[in-house]
């Protein structure tokens, strides 16, 4: 009697700290209509991000957007209106920035692959005025040529295309470094 007494107690306790988990994020959500309710403009500027498993926006300037690991929305971003839903309930991403026309250096997450390790993506950049902006993250395919099987091994390149509308219109690429295995995003001429 006293093992079911014990882990039913056991299993109520991870249903709470679950459900927890979940609402954090639903209360976000909610913040995030309602400051957009508030915050309407026609002369803003609408940023997204896609092409990765899950990407987010970390920091706009010195304003962090969303937190590192708690992966929470800032109340400070959320109130200025610039966090939106997408609204579309199959997007793994869900949100979007609309910010004032200006120059920003905005610092983006991508997750290729898994949520568990980010490719951390800055640009100094100065938008433009009721335009969209994407910034989609890819692997860059080349053909695989003879040379050493250390070059050949090597991943493709990660890039990341800033589209604006519906033209590119700057590309950053970042190449594995067999040696070092360290490496930044380098802009591309298009």
């Amino acid at each position: 009697m006293t093992k079911f007494l014990g882990s039913s107690v056991l299993i109520a306790i991870l249903s709470l700290l679950l459900s927890a988990c979940q609402s954090s994020q639903m209360i976000d959500k909610v913040r995030i209509n309602k400051a957009g309710l508030k915050h309407q403009s026609l002369n803003t500027v609408t940023v997204y991000c896609s092409g990765a498993e899950h990407c987010e926006f970390a920091r706009l300037n010195d304003l962090i957007i969303t937190e590192e690991h708690g992966q929470r929305a800032n109340r400070k971003a959320i109130n200025k209106g610039y966090l939106k839903l997408t609204g579309e309930p199959l997007d793994r991403n869900g949100v979007y920035l609309t910010i004032p026309p200006q120059q920003y250096e905005m610092v983006i997450r991508f997750y290729p692959i898994t949520k568990q390790h980010a490719e951390v993506f800055h640009v100094i950049h100065d938008f433009k005025a009721n335009q969209q902006y994407t910034f989609k993250m890819y692997r860059q395919r080349t053909r695989q040529g003879s040379g050493s099987l250390l070059n050949v091994s090597a991943p493709t390149p990660l890039c990341v295309d800033m589209i604006q509308e519906k033209r590119t219109i700057r590309r950053f690429c970042r190449p594995h470094n067999a040696v070092t295995g360290v490496s930044e995003f380098v802009e591309q001429k298009i």
